[in-house]
């Protein structure tokens, strides 16, 4: 703790992301990246992009992206906000639309991100238990709010609730903003943007992270009435007028161009993520249904930590929550086929020994 600190700075508690190893030779599967680079027509407009123009700001509001995004989803511009991933648009929304007096409602177990913005920017909240199977139960948020918001598919769970409920939902919530928060959506979900055009209190938000394979890049984007995107592109221009460089708007872009690329490597990941989740429930283990790129799982005889633990020694990393309810399961990314195969053959080995 300094003296130079603002008042409110000791009283954060900060959002703590997924470990990156600074070892090469591990398989990495705790931060949900996707295990195949991206579309080779994202590369290359980047790699057109680094030339003298940039010396050059960017177009402070990457029309370029926009439009790709507008003309994949059948919206018009006005409707989309692009950001520096999407923890920066969802920040702007948490800023700019859940401020109202009355507590922002979103699932006790989700992205840990969320209370971490109510802490930043003063928003009374209240964690909505999900039910027994880990789901989202809609009637549960029939009650006063200043906002909604959970990530669907859900995380770290990977369930994902129904379009038809979603717009139940809606409906029963027309005074307040309901964010579905989309990073993995891609993996076998519906998105919500297609019910933008008759609910003018819904915000979509995506990442290009996932299912785009630009984690590195940076790029999120939100999509909903255009009174909503004025609302993020007011924030936006009032604390960084150039969240995104010419490099990631043309990468970025470009990745919504390449639609055959796209389907190509999101069907890999899921081809696999099912073929694991049939051969951990051989091993015992009990695996939440997932529309993600990730699967959750506990096994029924060993405890979470240590099989964490376990994979780490054989060069396997995971993610393990030391959360209520979720403190026995572990969050496995879907990797390449031979990251996956080296995740079972590690797991075998250890459920296979006697406990210590």
């Amino acid at each position: 703790m300094s003296k130079f600190w603002s008042p409110f700075v000791k009283d954060l508690v900060p959002y703590v992301p997924g470990e990156q190893p600074k070892l090469t030779n591990l398989v990495k599967l705790n931060t949900n990246e996707n295990p195949y680079g991206p579309s080779p027509r994202a590369i290359a407009a980047m790699q057109t992009e680094l030339n003298d123009n940039l010396r050059l700001y960017p177009d402070p509001n990457g029309e370029r992206l926009k439009r790709a995004v507008a003309d994949y989803y059948g919206v018009q511009p006005a409707q989309v906000f692009v950001g520096n991933g999407s923890d920066e648009v969802l920040a702007h929304a948490f800023y700019g639309l859940f401020q109202h007096g009355k507590p922002l409602l979103f699932p006790d177990v989700s992205y840990s991100f969320y209370p971490v913005y109510c802490g930043l920017y003063g928003i009374a909240y209240e964690a909505v238990a999900l039910d027994e199977q880990f789901q989202i139960n809609v009637a549960d948020y029939a009650r006063p709010n200043g906002g909604i918001i959970f990530p669907n598919p859900n995380a770290p769970t990977g369930r994902l609730l129904a379009l038809d409920a979603i717009e139940r939902l809606l409906q029963a919530n027309t005074d307040s903003v309901v964010l579905v928060d989309e990073a993995y959506i891609d993996f076998g979900g519906t998105t919500a943007i297609s019910l933008v055009d008759r609910y003018p209190n819904l915000l979509v938000t995506q990442t290009l992270s996932k299912s785009r394979s630009l984690a590195g890049l940076r790029v999120g984007l939100a999509v909903g009435h255009p009174d909503l995107i004025e609302a993020l592109e007011r924030i936006k221009n009032s604390f960084n007028s150039y969240p995104l460089d010419r490099v990631a708007i043309a990468g970025a872009a470009a990745a919504f161009e390449d639609r055959d690329y796209f389907e190509r490597s999101r069907q890999q990941v899921i081809v696999s993520r099912e073929s694991v989740s049939s051969a951990l429930q051989e091993l015992g283990f009990e695996v939440l249904p997932s529309a993600a790129n990730f699967i959750f799982a506990r096994h029924s005889q060993r405890d979470a930590a240590e099989l964490a633990a376990g994979l780490r020694e054989h060069g396997v990393i995971v993610r393990h929550f030391k959360q209520p309810r979720i403190d026995q399961f572990l969050r496995i990314t879907i990797g390449a086929p031979e990251q996956n195969q080296a995740l079972l053959d590690a797991l075998r080995g250890i459920v296979s020994s006697p406990e210590s």
